[in-house]
């Protein structure tokens, strides 16, 4: 990562986070009331293939011990009505904001997998990984939808996971590699820029 997009990674993330404080708060209280403990969901995802951390999000369903793999049609019993608005408008995201002053993550990059991905596919990921992992993305923005509705007719999680690694894992990595060879500031801010016009609902 260059010194240019972390101190952008720093300067927006603070920026963003005293800006929002009121609207983060107010999301937490109303997980707390509706919901109940825990307010954050706590995700081990891979900052490098042998790196692990901790992704910070607003929790979005009822807590699972037997949980494993991406989200597919298989979890969608356990999302709250709470839950449904902030994945539908991306707030759950919004406490990723510290993953980014911490340096585990930037704005911009390949979406951090879980540990098993990059221990079933050690190659690819040390390809996608070159990159620091971000929360939004090229993949992120041309094929996140794609990837949802793929995985939305998955009955369990074996199911979520077979569709998942054999249509979502390569295509993903695809875009990823795309971005990594076209990686310029000016590129990372036209990513956010795309990302936050999509996520207000202007297209």
């Amino acid at each position: 990562m260059t010194v240019s997009k972390r101190g952008l990674d720093i300067l927006l993330a603070a920026l963003l986070l005293l800006l929002l404080s009121p609207l983060i708060l107010g999301i937490a209280a109303a997980i707390l009331i509706r919901d109940g403990r825990p307010v954050f969901y706590l995700s081990e995802r891979m900052k490098t293939p042998e790196q692990g951390f901790r992704l910070w999000k607003f929790r979005t369903m009822r807590p699972d011990v037997g949980d494993r793999g991406v989200s597919g049609g298989d979890k969608i019993t356990r999302i709250s009505e709470t839950g449904k608005f902030l994945r539908r408008h991306r707030l759950d995201e919004l406490p990723q904001l510290w993953n980014i002053l911490r340096g585990d993550i930037s704005f911009v990059g390949p979406r951090p997998p879980l540990r098993r991905y990059t221990e079933m596919f050690p190659a690819l990921y040390a390809e996608v990984l070159r990159s620091r992992p971000g929360v939004t993305g090229l993949a992120t923005l041309a094929f996140h939808r794609t990837e949802e509705r793929l995985l939305a007719p998955c009955r369990d999680a074996d199911e979520t996971e077979a569709v998942y690694c054999r249509r979502c894992v390569p295509r993903k990595a695809q875009l990823d590699l795309i971005y990594a060879r076209r990686r310029t500031l000016c590129y990372d801010l036209k990513l956010m820029a795309a990302t936050v016009i999509r996520r207000i609902g202007l297209h």
